[in-house]
């Protein structure tokens, strides 16, 4: 891929992460953005097992960021039932939310914000407005 390519997806990566710590929500580490998108992105059930090969990280480094994707409750964890040793991590309506955010920024950002994009953050917005108020 050309320098000019990349320097422009460094320069999205740089704006989006940047509106997203400006912004009143989740502050996530790499890690765990990365565990979240994989979650989101990835069709298919994940445990912490297979995102732990996936990502080439240890299980109690994807536990961790679970336990804080957990807090925000964008992810939460479930035992699966056809085999109780292994975890299951399930998707929440907070976690779709924020990454209907983010896509939102990311847009904004590359300065191709779709009509769509456009109404899933002025929602964001509305609801955010309403819990602070």
């Amino acid at each position: 891929m050309p320098q000019a390519n990349n320097d422009q997806m460094l320069h999205l990566l740089c704006d989006t992460i940047v509106s997203m710590v400006r912004r009143d929500g989740p502050d996530l580490s790499a890690r765990q953005l990365a565990v979240f998108l994989t979650c989101y992105l990835r069709d298919g059930a994940h445990t912490v097992r297979g995102l732990a090969s996936e990502l080439k990280v240890s299980k109690p480094a994807i536990t961790r960021a679970l336990d804080r994707l957990g807090e925000l409750d964008l992810a939460r964890r479930k035992v699966d039932p056809l085999d109780r040793r292994s975890v299951l991590v399930q998707r929440t309506l907070k976690g779709s939310s924020f990454l209907r955010e983010m896509r939102a920024v990311m847009a904004e950002a590359s300065g191709t914000r779709p009509a769509r994009a456009e109404r899933a953050s002025a929602s964001v917005e509305r609801i955010t407005t309403r819990r602070a108020g």
